[in-house]
C-alpha cells in the first residue's frame, strides 16, 4: 500500500457516532476527537502507521485502549486492596489488656 492510498484511505474513514442513553446519561458508541500536532510529527507517524498496516487514528484508538485496559485493571487492583483493608478493620477485636511481658513468653522451666 503505498502512502497516498493510505493517507486517502485516513481522509475517508469516518468514525461512526451513535448514541444511546444509559442511567439518563449520554453514551457514545464513538466519537471523534481533535489533536493539535506538529506537521513534520504527523508525516512520520503516518508513515509509521503505514509500515504497520494501519491507520493513524487506529494507532491512536489502540494506544488509548491499552490505556483504558490498564487502568481498568489497576482500579480493580485498588477496588479489591480496599476490600481487603475494610475486612482487616472490621475483624479485629480486643482480647483485653496485656499483663504479661514478651520476656515471659520466652521463661523455661
Amino acid at each position: 500500500m503505498s502512502f497516498r492510498t493510505a493517507l486517502s484511505a485516513l481522509r475517508a474513514h469516518p468514525i461512526p457516532t451513535r448514541i444511546a442513553l444509559v442511567k439518563g446519561f449520554p453514551y457514545y458508541g464513538a466519537m471523534n476527537i481533535t489533536l493539535s500536532l506538529d506537521t513534520r510529527l504527523v508525516k512520520k507517524l503516518r508513515k509509521i502507521a503505514v509500515d504497520r498496516e494501519t491507520t493513524l487514528a487506529g494507532m491512536v484508538r489502540e494506544y488509548l485502549e491499552r490505556v483504558a485496559a490498564e487502568e481498568a485493571r489497576s482500579g480493580r487492583r485498588r477496588r479489591e486492596r480496599e476490600k481487603l483493608e475494610k475486612s482487616f478493620e472490621q475483624f479485629q477485636f480486643k482480647i483485653g489488656k496485656r499483663t504479661w511481658k514478651r520476656q515471659d513468653l520466652y521463661v523455661r522451666s
